[in-house]
C-alpha cells in the first residue's frame, strides 16, 4: 500500500509513522521547509492528568504508551517519564486536588495528593510556598522543536518514506491523489490530510465548513534554570481549564476564589516543563475570537513570571524567546479529533486542540485501524 500524508506536524508525522510501521510506502508532503505550526510551538508535554474520563483519557493513555515505545527507539525525541506536580495553596484548591485523587480513574492517571515536603522531595526546585501538590505519575515530555525531525530521520532510514517539503497541496485529483503547487500529482491507495490549523483553501474546498475552530496562545522559553526541574509543573488555574477536575469542589473554588484578572482575561493557566538544555517552556493563554492579534501582549507574560517565581522561590532566568501559536480544536471539545472522509480514499484528520502533542500517536493509530492499513 502507498499512503500520501499531507502535513508534517506531529499528527501528520504520526500517521506516516504508523503507515511505515505496518509495512507501507509513504509520501509525506509539507508546504514549508519543515513544520512550523503548533507542533513546535507547544510544551512538549504528554499530558494525561487533566483529560476527561472516557475516550479522551483512553486515547491519552494509549498515546502515552506509544510515545514511550517510540522514544525508546528514537532517542532524539527526548522522551522523559517525568510526571507532573500541581501545587495548591489553600483549602479551596486542595479540595479540588483531593476530589481529583478520589476519581475512579485516579490510579490510571497516577494521581496522588502529596504534602509540600513530599512534593519538594520529588521536585527540589519548588522552594516557594504551597500547602500540598497533586502528583500525576503518567505525565511525560518530549522535545517539541526537534521531535518531528527525529521521527523523520528514523522514517527515512526505512527506505519506504519520501519527504517532499516546500509543496502546497492545491487539489484532490480523482480518488487517492493530490496535486501540489508545482503541478505534480501524487497518488496512492489512501490520502490523509493532516493540515493542522490550516482550515481554508483546500480544506474548505473538499470538506466545506467543518466543526473546528482555531485557538491562539502565547508562550515563552527561558535560559537554563541552572538546576533540574524534575517534573512538569501546573498551577491551580489548570483546574479551571481541564475537564478532569470538574467537581463540586471546583464549583466552590470558582465561587469562592476569583481568578487573577489577567489570568481570567486571557483564559490562562500555568504549565511549565524543562527542556533538555535546561531552559523552561512556560505558558499559556487562550484566544478564541477572530481576527487574532498579530502581536503578543506583555501582561500575560508578567503574570506567568510571578506565578513561576512564587513556586520556585527564586527569580526566573532571562526569557530567551516569546511566541504565539495557533492550533485547531473541535468546537465540541469532548471530541478528541475531527476525522472525516472527504472523498473516496481521502480523509481529513484535524482539530485535536491542545491535545495534539499528547494524543497524536493514538489518533494516528486509530486512523490506521479504521482504514485497514
Amino acid at each position: 500500500m502507498k499512503v500520501i500524508v499531507v502535513g508534517a506536524g506531529v499528527v501528520g508525522t504520526m500517521h506516516a509513522w504508523h503507515a511505515v510501521e505496518r509495512g507501507h510506502e509513504v509520501v509525506h508532503i509539507e508546504r514549508e521547509a519543515e513544520a512550523r505550526g503548533a507542533s513546535l510551538r507547544n510544551f512538549g508535554q504528554i499530558w494525561v492528568s487533566g483529560r476527561a474520563g472516557g475516550e479522551e483519557l483512553d486515547t491519552a493513555l494509549r498515546a502515552r504508551e506509544l510515545w514511550e515505545g517510540i522514544g525508546a527507539r528514537v532517542p532524539g525525541l527526548g522522551f522523559r517519564a517525568i510526571g507532573s506536580l500541581t501545587p495548591v495553596r489553600n483549602d479551596l484548591e486542595r479540595a479540588v486536588a483531593e476530589a481529583a485523587a478520589a476519581r475512579p480513574d485516579a490510579a490510571a492517571r497516577g494521581y496522588e495528593l502529596l504534602t509540600a515536603d513530599e512534593a519538594r522531595a520529588v521536585n527540589p526546585a519548588l522552594r516557594g510556598e504551597f500547602e500540598a501538590a497533586l502528583w500525576c505519575e503518567r505525565d511525560a515530555a518530549v522535545e517539541p522543536r526537534t521531535a518531528q525531525l527525529a521521527l523523520r530521520e528514523a522514517l527515512l532510514a526505512t527506505g519506504r518514506y519520501t519527504f517532499l517539503p516546500d509543496r502546497e497541496v492545491r487539489d484532490v485529483v480523482g480518488e487517492h491523489a493530490v496535486r501540489d503547487d508545482r503541478g505534480e500529482v501524487h497518488g496512492g491507495d489512501a490520502v490523509v490530510l493532516c493540515t493542522g490549523a490550516w482550515l481554508s483553501g483546500l480544506v474548505r474546498e473538499v470538506a466545506g465548513e467543518i466543526p473546528v475552530r482555531r485557538v491562539r496562545l502565547q508562550m515563552m522559553q527561558t535560559d537554563p534554570l541552572g538546576e533540574p526541574l524534575t517534573t512538569s509543573v501546573a498551577d491551580a488555574d489548570s483546574f479551571r481549564y481541564y475537564p478532569a477536575y470538574a467537581s463540586g469542589a471546583l464549583d466552590a473554588l470558582n465561587a469562592g476564589q476569583a481568578q487573577d484578572p489577567t489570568a481570567a482575561a486571557h483564559r490562562m493557566q500555568l504549565l511549565m516543563v524543562q527542556r533538555l538544555d535546561g531552559g523552561l517552556t512556560i505558558g499559556d493563554t487562550h484566544e478564541y475570537e477572530h481576527p487574532f492579534a498579530f502581536d503578543t501582549l506583555e501582561d500575560p507574560y508578567e503574570h506567568l513570571t510571578r506565578v513561576v517565581e512564587s513556586f520556585l522561590g527564586r527569580p526566573l532566568p532571562k526569557v530567551r524567546r516569546r511566541w504565539a501559536g495557533v492550533y485547531a480544536q473541535c468546537v465540541d471539545t469532548t471530541r478528541v479529533v475531527h476525522r472525516q472522509k472527504v472523498r473516496d480514499g481521502v480523509w481529513l484528520v484535524t482539530g485535536p486542540g491542545g491535545r495534539g502533542m499528547t494524543c497524536s500517536p493514538a489518533i494516528a493509530e486509530t486512523t490506521a485501524n479504521e482504514l485497514g492499513w
